[in-house]
């Protein structure tokens, strides 16, 4: 649901112009703020024309900034503490809120569900890269709450799914319904899914700003079965398709890589609970989300028009997904 103000915002937003960022981008001007961009020109330039965009590097010079003001920042490509405390410091005093996008990914425990006061991840040398990605991003959550305190928010999204996502992760499942036939399904109906539509991010993120909403969020989906999920992918892609569920523990003896070797599917029992995340705190300040139906078709009209596959594809090629079936779908 969009939000509304008695008057039209300007927003800052650091990036923009990349899948979250650019989903914000078109949700505030959808509402009619002012929006200012502030990135190195390098993805996606000219994709809004009609806005301002200041070019500079955020890892080392600020300065063009300097002698502006802005009702709200939004800061969605901040992953490193002492980066974003260089556009915390720049923008101390010029901003009247600072939204931070954060990550799930900050969660220490990940084997129980968590709501938004779990322990969480600290920064620390020689972390496997896995670990030291939500580290990072729960150091500098820090950095903006010490610094803007009541005027900061702090947005956890989880798996972000939906039109102009640069991985497979999502769009994988409703073009291979599309394409029918046999469809290798990874572990059992009743295992969890957990993802949020990119637009529902946006219209959230742009609400803090409109509603003055400060805090921490966990921000994703509702938790959804596996089965209700593949159900909701056949509906939408209309094709005719004989589904195979294939266990985890055969998977796993197959040399699947248990993190989304197969799409969506994460057998890690470290990461028992990464699907079954608390969002009542953010569904009972606002959140809404759209229908599954919609994403999937939505995701599904994007991907066929964009015509080629991302360079960084994750999941099963069609080759790999017949060898699988041969030795493991029984």
């Amino acid at each position: 649901m969009r939000s509304t103000t008695s008057r039209p915002l300007s927003l800052l937003v650091l990036g923009g112009t990349r899948f979250l960022g650019r989903a914000v981008v078109e949700a505030a001007l959808a509402d009619g703020h002012q929006v200012t961009l502030f990135n190195r020109g390098r993805t996606n330039p000219g994709l809004f024309p009609g806005v301002e965009t200041v070019i500079g590097d955020r890892t080392d010079d600020l300065s063009a900034l300097s002698h502006r003001r802005w009702d709200a920042v939004v800061d969605v490509a901040g992953y490193d503490p002492q980066v974003v405390g260089l556009s915390v410091d720049a923008l101390r005093g010029r901003v009247g809120r600072y939204v931070f996008v954060s990550s799930l990914s900050v969660l220490a425990d990940q084997r129980t569900p968590q709501d938004e006061d779990g322990e969480l991840l600290v920064l620390r040398g020689g972390m496997p890269p896995e670990d030291a990605y939500g580290a990072r991003k729960a150091a500098c959550e820090h950095v903006v709450l010490d610094a803007f305190a009541q005027r900061a928010s702090v947005v956890r999204p989880g798996m972000i799914v939906g039109p102009h996502d640069p991985t497979d992760r999502f769009a994988y499942w409703p073009r291979r319904f599309a394409r029918g036939g046999r469809v290798l399904l990874p572990g059992d109906p009743t295992d969890a899914a957990q993802f949020i539509d990119v637009r529902d991010v946006a219209d959230w993120i742009v609400g803090c700003a409109v509603q003055d909403r400060g805090g921490v969020f966990n921000v994703t989906g509702s938790t959804i079965a596996f089965g209700a999920f593949f159900d909701a992918c056949r509906a939408v892609a209309g094709a005719p398709s004989e589904t195979v569920w294939v266990p985890s523990e055969r998977l796993l003896a197959a040399g699947v890589d248990p993190w989304m070797g197969v799409p969506m599917w994460i057998a890690d029992p470290a990461c028992a609970a990464i699907n079954r995340v608390d969002v009542s705190r953010a569904l009972a300040a606002g959140l809404t989300l759209r229908p599954l139906a919609q994403t999937l078709a939505d995701t599904l009209a994007w991907d066929t028009a964009r015509g080629s596959l991302p360079l960084d594809r994750e999941g099963l090629s069609e080759q790999e997904e017949q060898r699988l079936l041969r030795t493991l779908g029984d």
